[in-house]
């Protein structure tokens, strides 16, 4: 598969080519008279940005931004594996016709999925994009402050353990060097968190200064870095690593009218395609129903939903319910796929693990208290119950924001729970069953890779 980036500029304006069309056949012809065959040959097309063009400070931190606008479509700016992760997890009901997305609904993809196909290229063009950032500033733009090159290793840390929490072991990282392709061998998922680690510490130890880019920066790394230490099983590492994190940080993602818009908005209130679930397949979580105010829901075209606009009274397969999230009520509306609070509750669960329940349920409250409307918890009385309850304020407090996929797959793994009392299981709300799968296969076009062994799962564990 191809994953390589292809910087274009944008579009000629529309106004320019209709003036192409108003030049007559005379005018034409007084024009070619006037240059030789090659000269029209070498006219400049204002759509390509050669790597020449690139050579400087300026086109250094060009690729800089371009790196920064793919990572927010391989997140809340196109169908990602933030959407994709919470639709084969539980988060997500399907609600089209669409068979892939059904797939992936039930737990049952093929390597041919065309929405898996199409995330796994989004993220890797972000991943190799933020790469040559990387390597362009350093060669060209050694003076630019520190948090600009922290926020390209941010890039790569996060998208890295983003797919290992989503995809088998096996994912393949390709790379250019010296402006050449170089394919990328199956890489276990362990291996994937550590270079995800090295990426996070590579980008902190970028950050010197305190400007409100260099905190934002930080805070975002020291959240990865946190998440992908509890994926390696460090729990008491990845609270040291949050240490400071205010909850009131967000790393936010934009959208607006004119550039990317927001795809939760986009799919799901406008288009239908995504329903809030409901205790999906059995092992669900309530998330439309619980009345939680971390997680604000209509009915689709009731009162409350016309008036962010979403009037479409069932899904898109004609299905009711339609459960419609309003933590993103609009197309333009800004998403924090980072939050601070993410920090209290790695912490907690690290007071978890080292049998401090008590303190866990005190951290946990902290957090409860940030939002109005919540109550105070209360002991869940077992240590099963108490990892559930973590569990669940995970999933409430981080909805959609890519992380419910990797916090199943790590209870199976690390708390020793079965996959069918994890994952939705038993019957799939559109007929049949669901499947096993745990993790998305890596897709099939990655076989055009040379390398030995890429393209297919290593394993299929959790």
């Amino acid at each position: 598969m191809s994953v390589f980036p292809s910087f274009r500029a944008r579009s000629v304006p529309s106004a320019r080519r209709s003036l192409r069309h108003l030049v007559t056949p005379l005018a034409a012809a007084l024009a070619l008279s006037a240059c030789s065959v090659t000269e029209v040959l070498e006219v400049t097309d204002p759509d390509l940005i050669n790597p020449s063009d690139v050579t400087s400070a300026a086109g250094a931190d060009a690729v800089r931004l371009g790196a920064l606008a793919r990572f927010n479509s391989a997140t809340s700016g196109d169908e990602s594996l933030l959407q994709l992760g919470g639709l084969f997890s539980d988060e997500w009901n399907n609600g089209d016709s669409f068979i892939a997305r059904q797939e992936i609904d039930q737990r049952t993809i093929t390597i041919e999925n065309s929405f898996v196909t199409a995330a796994d290229r989004v993220w890797h063009r972000a991943r190799i994009a933020s790469q040559l950032a990387i390597e362009l500033l350093r060669e060209y733009a050694p003076a630019a402050p520190g948090w600009q090159l922290a926020e390209m290793y941010l890039v790569q840390a996060y998208l890295e353990n983003l797919a290992a929490d989503h995809f088998c072991s096996g994912i393949v990282f390709s790379s250019i060097v010296n402006g050449a392709e170089v394919y990328g061998a199956a890489t276990p998922t362990a291996d994937v968190y550590a270079r995800a680690l090295a990426h996070a510490d590579s980008g902190l130890a970028l950050i010197t200064g305190t400007s409100t880019n260099d905190l934002r920066v930080r805070y975002a790394l020291q959240i990865v870095k946190g998440r992908i230490l509890l994926n390696q099983n460090n729990p008491s590492a990845a609270a040291s690593a949050v240490t400071g994190v205010p909850n009131s940080f967000q790393y936010l993602q934009f959208h607006s009218l004119t550039t990317t818009s927001n795809t939760y908005w986009n799919l799901g209130n406008i288009a239908g395609r995504y329903s809030v679930s409901v205790n999906e397949g059995v092992n669900g979580l309530d998330f439309a129903t619980a009345n939680d105010p971390r997680l604000p829901i209509c009915q689709g075209n009731d009162a409350v939903c016309r008036t962010i606009g979403a009037v479409r009274p069932n899904r898109d397969d004609l299905s009711t319910p339609f459960y419609v999230q309003r933590i993103w009520p609009a197309r333009e509306t800004s998403v924090a796929i980072l939050v601070g609070t993410e920090a209290r509750l790695i912490e907690a669960e690290a007071q978890l693990r080292a049998n401090q329940p008590a303190a866990a349920l005190a951290t946990l409250n902290a957090v409860r208290a940030t939002v109005p409307g919540l109550t105070p918890l209360t002991d869940a009385g077992s240590e099963a119950a108490r990892v559930s309850q973590l569990f669940r304020e995970r999933a409430f407090t981080l909805f959609g924001r890519g992380t419910r996929t990797g916090d199943l797959r790590r209870l199976i793994r690390q708390y020793n729970r079965a996959a069918n009392t994890v994952f939705p299981t038993g019957a799939w709300h559109k007929g049949g069953n669901y499947g096993t799968d745990v993790n998305f296969p890596i897709p099939f076009v990655e076989r055009n890779n040379p390398t030995g062994g890429a393209g297919t799962c290593l394993d299929r564990n959790p």
